[in-house]
């Protein structure tokens, strides 16, 4: 297949994602994603699957993401990936890069994400049956070139040992974090409220860190009330997942026993930090840290730069954030761990 093809292929994907005439088959493939993992609600599931289509596989996204990578490989590898399955089809983004680069893919599923992407691999095989015989998806990895994989930072000391000999990126934990300087409005809040709460807080791109201004010279402790307010009328939803309750449930005791400062809108608590070096909160717990001024927030980002994944912002107030509710509609060069993928493949 040529490049032309390839792109032809994932616009064509994009497009039959986008098919209102095909909204049936998606819902399909969400209810089997939920009755597999109850994380994967269907709103989600259709949720990733519109993001992958609005942000990944328009005509014009693509070729622009291609010209930045004109090479073709002298010879196509096979390539192992094994797929994350913490929020649904996530590991789509390195099966496209796989594929599109020339390459071949042995897919080793995550057992948590198992059907929303097996139904992406049968719709792309719908629109380009070529694919056929460069997708295989596997238990182990065994005859590949190449590998990448996504997981824990403890299962990323045992990827870094098992695949050292042959060329690999290995990417570990991470999360994203939300800089506030007390003058945002409601609507910006709300869509913070995404950014935090899609997903149930399980992606790396969820934001579980709050950096907020510390008091100084007699001014007021930041006020954490809009928030929390503003995020209120979600309350039913989330209090309706039962996986969801009892992490709420569980992480409230917790803090009412052992006496944990904390604020609680009725599904969601925000409490300091307990230990800086950690940004990961608890599901239904947002954390939060203090910068003194600018230079201060600068000095604490760049402190937990290879553990952060997005930072996120009112309208981009912070250099290099994004703005307010958009952590979770990553671009084609939005890399994980921001090692250029394409870049990688590029080199096999």
């Amino acid at each position: 297949m040529t490049r032309t093809q390839r792109l032809d292929a994932f616009s064509k994907l994009g497009e039959l994602l986008r098919d209102p005439a095909r909204l049936a088959d998606r819902e399909e493939a969400a209810h089997r994603a939920f009755s597999k993992n109850n994380w994967f609600t269907v709103e989600n599931g259709l949720r990733s699957l519109d993001a992958i289509a609005g942000q990944m596989l328009t005509r014009d996204a693509l070729t622009n993401w291609l010209s930045h990578y004109p090479a073709e490989p002298a010879e196509p590898r096979q390539v192992g990936v094994v797929m994350a399955g913490n929020i649904p089809a996530v590991g789509f983004h390195d099966l496209l890069c796989v594929l599109i680069s020339g390459h071949s893919l042995l897919a080793k599923l995550s057992s948590q994400d198992e059907m929303l992407m097996r139904f992406l691999i049968r719709s792309l095989l719908e629109v380009e049956p070529a694919f056929a015989d460069r997708i295989q998806v596997v238990e182990r990895l065994n005859a590949a070139d190449a590998f990448i994989a996504t997981g824990s930072d403890n299962s990323a000391r045992y990827f870094e040992q098992y695949f050292s000999k042959k060329p690999h990126i290995i990417r570990r934990n991470r999360t994203s974090v939300a800089v506030l300087t007390g003058a945002e409005d409601d609507a910006q809040l709300e869509r913070l409220g995404n950014d935090i709460l899609a997903y149930y807080g399980l992606g790396c791109r969820n934001v579980s860190t709050l950096f907020v201004p510390d008091a100084y010279e007699g001014e007021p402790a930041y006020d954490f009330t809009p928030l929390l307010r503003t995020l209120e009328p979600r309350t039913a939803t989330y209090m309706a997942h039962h996986k969801y309750l009892n992490n709420y449930d569980y992480n409230k005791s917790i803090y009412l026993v052992n006496r944990v400062p904390h604020l609680d809108n009725g599904f969601l608590m925000v409490t300091e930090a307990p230990d800086p070096a950690n940004l990961v909160s608890p599901i239904s717990v947002i954390y939060y840290q203090l910068y003194r001024d600018q230079e201060h927030l600068g000095t604490l980002l760049a402190s937990h730069a290879d553990k952060i994944q997005v930072v996120a912002s009112a309208e981009g107030w912070y250099a290099g954030s994004v703005p307010f509710g958009q952590t979770q509609y990553p671009r084609l060069v939005d890399y994980p761990d921001g090692v250029d993928t394409m870049a990688f493949l590029g080199t096999l």
